[in-house]
């Protein structure tokens, strides 16, 4: 059965030729998270694409934020001459986009030109670690809960304005509150309904605590089809915002208040559907896998930050007293805690709080895949539950900056033994980048500091 909004490739071609759909959209994310690919003609993509695929630069996964070409990457360089991907369109991923007239979407996979697939791409990444898990005859199941703020100034607007002096779309806390959030409801209701559009199962949504801060919830499904609709959602909500004259922020760290957070929770089953997280008989109804999963969680959380806080900004996040995680620490329905069990059957998972609005999920997925496989293969043996305030219970902290966390997964043996190493160096170069860019910059903060008074 293909949900409301899924398309199977014969009802594409229906559409292309009954002229309802004109353009496909064949992307797939990068090393950001973001939707990346082309538009091409429906026509063209019922005749040719779709069987061959489409091809892009292999620089796409060799770039900085700004799209700028840097030194570093094996894969992709001026020596190498900047050659193709590519783009395998996966059809379990088809989709309209309602948002969009006349336009459908396919998420891709990525080869070279001579077949061999693209390691380093986060879609990659990500199916190499659930193929560990179904060799042991266990899948993941994942849902991802995105914060995000919204401004009544246009993207364009907040551009130039070098995104100063923006008006929030609300004026104070609103969590759980539903007078202000009203205020946001024509553009909250539009993404929820594009979404739900667009094949996903929208859950609700639900004012937070900055000015302007929002959480539209969906509902778990299997890891990669999760990630998928992260990266879809997150484009669209962006896309939907500017056809109504605003702006949203996903950046894990606006300005000094709470940041946009990206909790995901995770459990993993039987191939046969059966729950494997969960033992009434156990401690705390937890399953001895289940423990060691949790157990290799805290002995890599710290290792693996680099995948759950990838950018500069991502660290200013980390604050005490702030909901935001900073001690390693576990808990039953601990929110002080960087990793909070709960639920209980099938629903009894693990929530990692590390990461922040702006993480790659594929990326931060994976990482909680290899930990916990590693505690599960191992046979960790999980400490004793956090019972009180984390922030002050005197555990190990997560890394402080972008260069302490790459600094970690450097020196990671179980990233290395995980990922590879061709994987390891792509995304440590990645980090370097943009330290070296950061280090480079000079900030409004620096001026206002120095410019008269030092």
């Amino acid at each position: 059965m293909v949900a409301t909004g899924m398309l199977s490739q014969a009802t594409l071609e229906q559409l292309v030729a009954a002229h309802e759909v004109d353009t496909v959209i064949v992307a797939f994310p990068d090393m950001q998270g973001r939707l990346t690919g082309k538009r091409v003609s429906a026509r063209l993509f019922v005749e040719e694409v779709a069987a061959h695929g489409a091809e892009c630069c292999n620089y796409l996964l060799a770039v900085d934020v700004d799209m700028n070409t840097v030194d570093g990457y094996a894969m992709s360089s001026w020596e190498t001459g900047y050659g193709d991907m590519v783009m395998t369109p996966d059809f379990g991923t088809l989709r309209r986009l309602p948002w969009l007239p006349g336009t459908a979407l396919v998420m891709a996979d990525l080869s070279f030109t001579d077949g061999r697939p693209v390691a380093v791409a986060p879609r990659s990444i990500l199916r190499a670690q659930l193929d560990r898990l179904a060799q042991r005859g266990l899948t993941a199941f994942v849902g991802t809960e995105l914060e995000f703020m919204v401004f009544d100034d246009t993207y364009r607007d907040a551009w130039h304005a070098g995104y100063r002096d923006l008006t929030p779309a609300s004026d104070y806390n609103i969590d759980y509150a539903m007078l202000a959030s009203t205020r946001m409801e024509p553009l909250l209701r539009d993404i929820r309904l594009g979404m739900e559009g667009a094949g996903m199962y929208c859950e609700g949504v639900k004012g937070e605590c900055n000015l302007g801060q929002q959480e539209i919830a969906f509902r778990y499904d299997e890891a990669l089809t999760t990630c998928d609709n992260h990266t879809i959602y997150k484009n669209g909500a962006k896309e939907i915002a500017d056809q109504h004259g605003k702006s949203i922020t996903f950046m894990a760290k606006f300005d000094e208040h709470e940041g946009n957070s990206c909790h995901i929770h995770i459990s993993l089953r039987h191939t046969d559907g059966s729950a494997v997280f969960a033992d009434d008989s156990g401690p705390d109804g937890m399953s001895a896998m289940f423990r060691s999963f949790v157990a290799g969680q805290l002995a890599t959380l710290r290792e693996m930050t680099l995948f759950y806080a990838p950018n500069i900004n991502s660290y200013k996040r980390f604050a005490d007293g702030s909901f935001a995680p900073t001690a390693v620490a576990w808990g039953m329905d601990n929110r002080t805690c960087a990793l909070r069990v709960v639920g209980h059957g099938h629903g009894m998972r693990m929530e990692c709080r590390a990461p922040g609005g702006d993480v790659n999920q594929y990326l931060a997925v994976s990482a909680l895949i290899a930990g916990g496989l590693h505690g599960i293969d191992a046979g960790l043996a999980l400490e004793d539950a956090c019972t009180g305030n984390a922030y002050a219970g005197g555990a190990q902290r997560l890394p402080n900056t972008l260069a302490d966390a790459a600094a970690l997964f450097e020196g990671s043996e179980v990233a290395r033994a995980a990922f590879g190493e061709e994987i390891v160096a792509h995304y440590l170069n990645n980090a370097r980048v943009e330290l070296t860019a950061f280090n480079a910059a000079v900030t409004d903060w620096e001026r206002v500091r120095g410019f008269e008074r030092l």
